[in-house]
């Protein structure tokens, strides 16, 4: 009989962590010093932080029709790219799960959602407002790239991690690929789905603000124009109007996603 191995000690030291550890401290002094970051600078921003924040108040809703008509705009772009979005996505998520697919298939979708991760929306909608010209088409298309580089990866993920044991229940009745998704495969990630979707859409109301500063339609473009002539208390009047909008956002998707998990 061989000897049984000595128990390992719960308090025993784990020299690969410290040392990754210690590895990081090292390069964040060492980014620190490369930035130029000092305190001086920082306290400076601060004052000019102070003189800043102090133009803003009182906010100027004087022009509260643009506010108002910019802010339409973006919920309108937030809301068609949320939907196309989702809709591409769920092809695009069922090809990349290489539980369900050969390899060429979920590897080929794969390289379609790491694309549409891999610039920020800012940058692709710069690409199509110089493609396609300004205005919201702009953002949308940007934003629907967006939606399709999250949602279409975490989807996949989600189908990796279900149960084939229902998969193959389905199957075992005769029923075809279409059934088996929609039988087997869809009530075990339709929940996370749902949120995936709603966070997704939360992300979108946010972007659309970003993405209008490049000429990509929504109220980007009179905050850009606001920094511009330096009134700052319209830029506060702006600021408080997205908050607002992204705050109901964040409501009614908490609600959404109740109704679905009930």
């Amino acid at each position: 009989m061989s000897a049984s191995a000595p128990a390992r000690s719960p308090f025993a030291t784990n020299w690969g962590a410290r040392v990754g550890w210690l590895v990081l401290l090292v390069y964040v002094v060492y980014a620190t010093s490369t930035l130029d970051f000092t305190w001086r600078r920082f306290v400076d921003g601060m004052e000019h932080a102070q003189v800043f924040l102090g133009r803003m108040f009182p906010p100027n809703f004087e022009n509260w029709d643009a506010i108002l008509k910019g802010m339409k705009e973006s919920l309108e772009i937030a809301v068609l790219a949320s939907f196309t979005g989702i809709l591409l996505s769920l092809p695009i998520g069922l090809l990349a799960a290489r539980n369900l697919m050969p390899g060429w298939v979920s590897w080929t979708a794969r390289g379609v959602i790491a694309l549409a991760r891999a610039f920020h929306p800012v940058i692709v909608a710069i690409i199509f407002v110089k493609a396609i010209g300004f205005g919201a088409i702009a953002g949308v298309m940007a934003l629907i790239v967006a939606s399709i580089g999250f949602i279409a990866k975490l989807f996949a993920e989600a189908i990796e991690e279900i149960s084939l044991k229902q998969v193959e229940a389905v199957r075992a009745t005769g029923a075809g690929f279409m059934n088996v998704i929609f039988f087997g495969v869809l009530p075990q990630v339709l929940a996370r789905f749902i949120g995936f979707s709603t966070y997704q859409f939360d992300s979108n109301v946010r972007n659309s603000t970003m993405v209008g500063i490049v000429g990509a339609g929504g109220i980007g473009a009179p905050l850009f124009v606001a920094f511009q002539r330096f009134d700052y208390d319209v830029v506060a009047a702006i600021l408080i109007a997205i908050i607002a909008v992204v705050f109901i956002a964040e409501v009614v998707s908490t609600r959404i996603q109740r109704i679905f998990s009930a």
